[in-house]
This record gives structure tokens, C-alpha cells and sequence, in this order.
């Protein structure tokens, strides 16, 4: 209903719209940050949600008393099915709407961020769903009440209820874990308090940070902000200078350990409540539930990875032989290992990316170019417009994707990965009616990280060049460092620091340290050398602040995309063939089933360990290529 499906619509607008984060390296092109000075052509056209400010009012008007309307049907829904299919389309009339209301704004304030009165209106938005949220407390519970049956011969009579059936019997899936009207009611009042950690952190880090100043072996003075950071990992290759950078980052975490350490502990101790409230077993349990995925998955993925850290340690061990350095250290892991300045402007890269995907059928790659001609994408960098980059959906419309393009071969492929989110989105919409239209994150990354290894695949099979064959190993690997092993660690760190609370032990600054510098030393063994400090990077990954138990979707998505580009590039033309349409099946499905259902009709199981060991298999595979490539070029 609305109060689930809209809920988790923006959970995902806020937590996971960043689907792939870039550091810029580069100049943008067009030269300049002035947005009245790019070209139409490299920006959205947001008329295509509503013509100006005015229009948008109008919309904002009619939701208010279509959700009195909702709220007004309480009670009524034991009436029988054609009052239960009523409540069910004025839901998605709400919803569409809402999409509308909601991106217009969002959208608007991400390519401006200074613009407090566009940012005054998402919040406008933002406040009537929570007020809305409450007022609907009664609806599962008044579901519920009616006898499964009952329901079951209800949607079986009545055909345009059967559009619904899978949200109706996920409903009561869950139903030991909805309480009564008065129990959600009183869940309900606490809504607004549940982000109190994520705020209190982003507050800490971002609005109140005070960075600190170190002089470069250049004897340049340098802020170690955030960006300056990165960008000092990935571009400087003077080690001493990243340690600088590394010492001034985490010594204004440590400052503040213990506030960060009461914020999770309190993170922590909301979750194990929340799971407690609404009768669950475990946090992990909880966490998984809705999207009715079995902790063996979970724990699989962690058991698989940490076993099959040898690849990662390989990896680490060549570079830091090729960087040539006496001791290697995690900061020493973001400086690319050859020095490569070839640029990749956007409109060069176009037919590239679009050919790249060629085993995904002439209809695929014909969408896909509609959506780089289309006005979807906001290209190029401009004064006040958001970092980063992501694919945001309007159901009836078109995904918009947002970039921040450099011409560096990083921005091909973030380019690549959000227009993988971008046909996902316009494959399910087109083909699933509003109500299961919406996918889940657990699938979500299986699209994007799919286009990404075609395209290198591509790449790889027209260059012989061993200095560009390298440099596309090393974004190759660093992806499955980052979107799979990492992703893992973290979430190996969230589960047990979430079982602190939920076995009343202590959880302070010094437990949370000693933990995350275990899990550190289980993963990278001896390939890096472990500063002290590193007890003090878990305070930093904002994930654990904003939306635990949900890293893991990196992994299994990445886990997933492997075996399924292997399923429709080798092998026997009809095998090939019949893979690229369980795939197809899988985009277009949207969230009508639950998501380990979906990737199974497409030939992936995740609780099968050979699944996650097909990508520790690929790293191998990829650190021996890299391996042969620097040998060609230490030959010349």
C-alpha cells in the first residue's frame, strides 16, 4: 500500500539514489561552471514532470485531499474485494502522483543546492508524507483482519485485483510482524526520531567538521577536505604525502570517537528495539525480512568473501610491489599503479557504451540511445549542483541521471553503470503496472554493475595497448575491491556490532575499534601494513549511520552480474541467447516477486557458495591479466 511501497520508494530516493560515487580528476567540458552557459543538449529538461513552479503547486494541491480521501477509508475494507481494489488504485494514483510531486523539487535542488526555496518545497513534501504516514497507521492492521481465505478467493474472483496480488500476500507474509492499529500507531510517532543518527552524524562530519591544514612534499598547504582527500589518495604518488593526508583525516575522527560511538551505539540499540517491537529473532533478521531474503545469503556472502580474501591479498601484494614501496598501507591502495592521461570525452563515449551492450539485443541498445538523446541526463558539472551521480525514476515519464562528467575513463564507466539503473527502470515501468513497477535495491545493482563489465569486456577486446589493457584491469579489479569486498567487510562489521545490543553487551569507542581492526586483519592478512588509527576508520563510512544492513546489496548484486555476463557471452549461441532473456525477464519484472525469486528465473542462486566464489574466481583471473600486462610494459 501506500504507506509500504511509497515508504520504501523514499527510502530509496534518500539512502541509495547514489548509485556510484566519482572523485573529479578532471576539467568538465563545456569549460565552465556557469549552468546558463552549457548547452541545452547536456541537461535535463524537467518539464517533462511539470512545466514551471505553478503547475507543480497544482500538483502539490491534489495530493493533501486524495490522502483525506485515503485516510477515509478506514473501516470499510471488510466491504469485500471491490472495496479492498478501490483502496488499492487510489494508492497508486497517490503514488504516481507523489513520484511527481517529490523529483520536481529534488531534482531542481540538486542542481542548485544553494537555493534554500526549492530546498523549503522538498521539505514541504517531505513533512505532508510523515504527517500521512500517521494518519494511515490502520491500514495492515485492517488488512489483516481479514482472514487470509477470505482474500485469497476475493483476488482469485476479481481480475483487476490479481494486479495486486503479490503486495496483498507479502502483506500477510509479514503478518506476525504488523501489530495492532495501536501498536503501529505508536511505532508510527517515532518515525521522525529513527534518522536522529544518520542527522547527528551528517551534522558532526559535514556542518561542524574542522579539517585540518598539512604542508606536501611540494610545500603546498593543503585543507584535508573530504575531496582534497581523495583526491590526494588517487592522484599523489608520494607516499608520504598520502599518510599526511591519511594522519589529518582520522585524527579529527578520533577527536570525536566516543560522540560517534554513542551515535551507533544508539543506532544499534533502535534497531534491536525496532526488531523486538515487531517479533523478530535478530536485527539481521528483521533487516532481511522485507524483501524475504534468508540469512543464509547473508551469511554465505560473508564466509565466501573473508575465505576467499587470497585473491584480494594477491592484489594488494602486486601493487605494492609495482609501486615499488618498503611498507603498504590502505592509503597507499587508491594511487593508480601506472600513469595513464588518455580523456574520454562524453560525446565520443556514446557509441562505445551503447555498442558495448550489444548482447543484450538491438531493442536494448536502440532504448538506450533514446535515453542520451532524450534530455535524461545532466551532464557536466556547474556551480552548486550535487556531487556524484545516480539514476532517479518518474513512473509515467522517464528516469533522469544525473553525472558529473570529467572525460576521465572512471566517468565512462559511472556513465555505463547509471545507464544501466536508467534502462532497468525504463524496462520495468514499461512493462509492470504502478504497484510492482517499483524494483528492490537487492536487484537494483545487477543492472548497473552488468553494463560496466560489458563494456569492458569491450574495451579490453579493441585495445592491444598494454598501458590502457592495465589501467582497465585496475578499474576492473577496484570495482570488485569496492562493490564486493569492502561491501562485505562492512556488512561482516555491522552484523556483529549489532549483536553487542542485541546480547546487552558494551558497545564504546574502543569495542567498536578493536572489532573493525579484527575484521581488517582477517580480510588483508598481511598484504597491508595496519597503522593504529585504522581502529578509528569504521567512524567514517557514513553507510553504517544511514541505512545499516544494506551494503550487502553491493555484493550480491556484483555477485550476481558476474554469472549472468558469463551466462550470455560464452557458451553455445541458443544457450546465450536464452540466458540474454532470462535477464531481459529479470529488468522487466520489476518487484513482482521477491528478488532471490527473480534472479533465480535468471539463473542466479545466492545461497549457493559457488555463486559468491565465481567472483572471488574473476579477481584471481583479473590480478593474473594485470600481472602479464605489467611485464609487457616493464619490458619496453
Amino acid at each position: 500500500m501506500f504507506t509500504r511501497q511509497t515508504a520504501r520508494f523514499f527510502l530509496k530516493v534518500t539512502t541509495i539514489m547514489i548509485f556510484l560515487s566519482a572523485v573529479t580528476t578532471a576539467s568538465g567540458k563545456p569549460d565552465t561552471r556557469n549552468r546558463d552557459e552549457i548547452p541545452d543538449n547536456y541537461k535535463w529538461d524537467l518539464t517533462d514532470i511539470y512545466s514551471d513552479w505553478d503547475e507543480w503547486e497544482t500538483g502539490f494541491a491534489k495530493l493533501e485531499p486524495l490522502m483525506d480521501k485515503f485516510a477515509s477509508l478506514k473501516g470499510t475494507l471488510s466491504q469485500g474485494a471491490e472495496q479492498v481494489l478501490k483502496t488499492y488504485k487510489l494508492n497508486d494514483e497517490l503514488g504516481m502522483l507523489a513520484y511527481k510531486v517529490y523529483r520536481y523539487p529534488q531534482l531542481n535542488f540538486d542542481l542548485d543546492q544553494r537555493n534554500n526555496e526549492i530546498q523549503a518545497n522538498l521539505q514541504r513534501v517531505q513533512i505532508l508524507f510523515a504527517t500521512f504516514g500517521q494518519a494511515t497507521a490502520w491500514l495492515d492492521p485492517e488488512m489483516l483482519t481479514i482472514p487470509h481465505e477470505t482474500m485469497k478467493e476475493w483476488i482469485d474472483s476479481n481480475e483487476e485485483l490479481q494486479t495486486y496480488r503479490f503486495l496483498i500476500e507479502e502483506l500477510y507474509r509479514s503478518q506476525e510482524h504488523v501489530l495492532d492499529e495501536k501498536g503501529e500507531q505508536l511505532l508510527s510517532y517515532f518515525n521522525r526520531f529513527n534518522g536522529a543518527p544518520r542527522e547527528t552524524y551528517q551534522a558532526l562530519s559535514t556542518a561542524d567538521i574542522k579539517f585540518k591544514e598539512i604542508t606536501l612534499s611540494t610545500g603546498e598547504e593543503v585543507t584535508v577536505s573530504y575531496s582534497q582527500y581523495q583526491a590526494i589518495l588517487h592522484t599523489n604518488r608520494n607516499q608520504e604525502d598520502r599518510a599526511l593526508a591519511f594522519n589529518a583525516m582520522y585524527e579529527v575522527y578520533e577527536a570525536n570517537v566516543n560522540t560517534y560511538a554513542a551515535m551507533y551505539n544508539s543506532l544499534c540499540q533502535r534497531d534491536w528495539a525496532r526488531s523486538q517491537a515487531r517479533n523478530y529473532d535478530n536485527t539481521l533478521v528483521a533487516a532481511l525480512d522485507g524483501n524475504n531474503i534468508p540469512v543464509e545469503v547473508y551469511e554465505n556472502l560473508v564466509t565466501s568473501a573473508k575465505s576467499g580474501s587470497g585473491a584480494l591479498r594477491r592484489y594488494h601484494e602486486l601493487r605494492k610491489k609495482v609501486l615499488k614501496l618498503e611498507n603498504y598501507h590502505l592509503y597507499d591502495s587508491g594511487v593508480p599503479i601506472v600513469e595513464f592521461d588518455k580523456t574520454y570525452p562524453y560525446d565520443d563515449v556514446l557509441d562505445m557504451i551503447v555498442e558495448s551492450v550489444a548482447p543484450l539485443g538491438k531493442e536494448y541498445q536502440k532504448q538506450m540511445r533514446a535515453g542520451f538523446e532524450g534530455g535524461w541526463i545532466d551532464v557536466y558539472e556547474s556551480d552548486g549542483k550535487r556531487s556524484g551521480a545516480y539514476s532517479a525514476g518518474v513512473y509515467g515519464i522517464h528516469p533522469f541521471m544525473l553525472l558529473n562528467y570529467n572525460d576521465t575513463l572512471t566517468e565512462v564507466f559511472t556513465l555505463a553503470h547509471e545507464m544501466g539503473h536508467t534502462m532497468h527502470t525504463v524496462l520495468s515501468q514499461a512493462n509492470q503496472p504502478f504497484a510492482t513497477a517499483d524494483y528492490t535495491i537487492f536487484v537494483a545493482e545487477v543492472a548497473s554493475t552488468l553494463n560496466e563489465a560489458l563494456l569492458l569486456e569491450y574495451m579490453l577486446d579493441r585495445t592491444k595497448d598494454p598501458l590502457e589493457r592495465a589501467v582497465l584491469l585496475q578499474h576492473a579489479i577496484d570495482s570488485i575491491v569496492g562493490t564486493f569486498y569492502s561491501q562485505v567487510l562492512f556488512a561482516d562489521y555491522e552484523r556483529e556490532a549489532h549483536r553487542l545490543a542485541e546480547e546487552g553487551r558494551p558497545i564504546t569507542s574502543d569495542v567498536l575499534g578493536d572489532l573493525y581492526y579484527g575484521l581488517l586483519k582477517d580480510y588483508y592478512g598481511d598484504s597491508i601494513e595496519l597503522d593504529e588509527l585504522y581502529k578509528i576508520t569504521w567512524a567514517r563510512i557514513p553507510h553504517f549511520y544511514r541505512s545499516p544492513y544494506y551494503v550487502y546489496q553491493y555484493a550480491t548484486c556484483f555477485a550476481s552480474s558476474a554469472q549472468i555476463v558469463k551466462s550470455i557471452t560464452e557458451g553455445k549461441k541458443k544457450e546465450r541467447k536464452a540466458a540474454t532473456e532470462q535477464y531481459l525477464t529479470l529488468l522487466k519484472s520489476g518487484g513482482n516477486d521477491h528478488p532471490m525469486e527473480q534472479l533465480k528465473k535468471a539463473g542466479v542462486d545466492l545461497s549457493q557458495p559457488e555463486t559468491v566464489q565465481a567472483v572471488v574466481d574473476k579477481l584471481d583471473g583479473l590480478v593474473t591479466m594485470l600481472e602479464q600486462e605489467i611485464e609487457k610494459l616493464e619490458k619496453d
